[in-house]
């Protein structure tokens, strides 16, 4: 747990200090976001030419952080880490975070570049999305370790693998490739209002480093686990990683939150997406993802369900989608629409929390 902590304090100091000065380096080369105009209020237009792509900041200080969690590590001795540095997880997890947030920064420069709030054209992101998925996801599934286990599992998972519902190699790299796109494009939908898309991130990923520790902690290549243990590939790599991404994301709400003085953009949002998916699919709990995430896929839901209405009946259910815009519109201050949907995604990831624990102590307990 030391590692942990330890990455997750280095990542928040990186954020927090290296934040103001990309403010002032994105300013400089006038990366400002463009607003979207059909909203229609006041508030949104004192946003314009905030600085984006503040996603970059807090990435790197994410892939700082896990290298020195991992030196941590070398100086521990091997008994009690059971660790043997880097691995593929840890790859395909900052690998995803990394090139989808690629993906999301040539969306973020098309709209600084073209002054607009369009950029890289749907199909274009999609088909980036899916290709860094389909790349990661052949990594997870097709390079096993000593003991035969691959990152991700041929199986779909709740709480692990569920037995009768393998689905083979092949369908679970495109498997693996969907869900990169579907988290991904759900906190991209989530991000609008300042803090909203950071702080529900960061609870969800606070859950994902508990799985991880509580994983690593009964993890079945441990001989001393009594009763019940997770056959998970690096436990304490998934905790690393999602409590580096907490302190850097920790440290960028800091000046992201309401007035926010950097987005994140596409850059960020689609890089957390990529690895929230990760480590869904890492720590085999594919199926908890959308309790954990819930109010990604409210806010998802909310924008199908406003396409197929306005498609099929030319009536609007919201005000506006993505969800959060529907109230603003109503009148709520955005302070208090973050505030509450934050609440909302907190329910969501007690409730997976307590799924996740409950499914524990159905055996032991």
């Amino acid at each position: 747990m030391r590692s942990v902590i330890v990455a997750a304090f280095v990542a928040f100091a990186i954020s927090l200090f290296c934040t103001p000065i990309a403010i002032k380096y994105f300013r400089r080369l006038r990366v400002g976001q463009p607003i979207r105009e059909e909203l229609g209020l006041a508030a949104h237009e004192g946003k314009k030419g905030t600085p984006t792509m503040g996603g970059v900041v807090f990435i790197l200080a994410t892939v700082i952080a896990y290298i020195v969690g991992h030196l941590v590590l070398a100086t521990m001795p091997e008994s009690a880490t059971r660790h043997h540095g880097p691995t593929v997880t840890g790859v395909v997890l900052l690998g995803l975070f990394v090139f989808c947030g690629l993906v999301g920064f040539l969306d973020d420069f098309l709209k600084v570049r073209k002054r607009n709030s369009l950029g890289l054209n749907k199909r274009g992101k999609v088909i980036g999305q899916f290709v860094v998925g389909l790349f990661f996801g052949v990594l997870a599934l097709y390079i096993p370790n000593s003991q035969g286990i691959t990152v991700a599992s041929d199986h779909i998972t709740f709480v692990g693998d569920i037995d009768w519902l393998r689905i083979g190699n092949i369908a679970s790299v495109i498997l693996f490739s969907f869900v990169v796109i579907a988290a991904s494009n759900g906190v991209n939908l989530t991000d609008g209002l300042d803090g909203l898309a950071t702080g529900s991130s960061v609870m969800v990923l606070a859950a994902y480093v508990a799985i991880g520790f509580w994983q690593y902690r009964h993890a079945c290549a441990d001989p001393s686990t009594p009763l019940y243990c997770y056959d998970v590939r690096d436990p304490l790599e998934i905790a690393l990683v999602a409590g580096a991404a907490v302190g850097a994301l920790f440290g960028f709400l800091w000046w992201n939150a309401s007035p926010a003085r950097i987005f994140m953009g596409d850059t960020g949002a689609l890089g957390l997406g990529g690895l929230i998916g990760g480590l869904a699919m890492a720590s085999k709990t594919l199926l908890l993802l959308p309790i954990l995430g819930g109010l990604f896929v409210i806010i998802t839901m909310s924008v199908i369900i406003q396409i197929i209405s306005f498609r099929s009946t030319g009536r609007r259910v919201f005000r506006m989608a993505p969800l959060q815009h529907h109230f603003e519109l109503a009148g709520w201050s955005e302070v208090n629409i973050v505030i509450r949907f934050w609440i909302i995604c907190g329910i969501g990831v007690a409730i997976g929390l307590g799924l996740f624990y409950a499914d524990f102590l159905a055996v032991v307990g």
